[in-house]
């Protein structure tokens, strides 16, 4: 995975963004916070474990199946760029 170097910062800023959402969650359990209160927790969680996997999915697409010419540049309306968008709609 060494392509992802160069969002390397920006990946693990997202996974410590988790990680203190993810003791969030584990603070409210220890209180016996409402359900409610917890479940929003969660799913704040499960949005952005979507939100990582969809840069990594996103950058494996470009890096690894990408129909792009000799330059890198990828064409718009090309099937990668298909793909990218889907998988984005897929995430939210």
């Amino acid at each position: 995975m060494s392509h992802t170097i160069r969002e390397k910062q920006k990946l693990l800023n997202r996974v410590r963004r988790i990680k203190g959402q993810i003791e969030a969650v584990e603070r409210a359990l220890e209180g016996e916070r409402a359900c409610n209160d917890v479940m929003q927790l969660i799913t704040s969680c499960r949005g952005a474990m979507n939100g990582l996997l969809a840069a990594v999915l996103e950058d494996h697409i470009r890096t690894h199946l990408v129909d792009a010419d000799a330059s890198g540049h990828v064409h718009e309306g090309s099937a990668t760029e298909r793909l990218v968008e889907v998988v984005h709609s897929y995430f939210k």
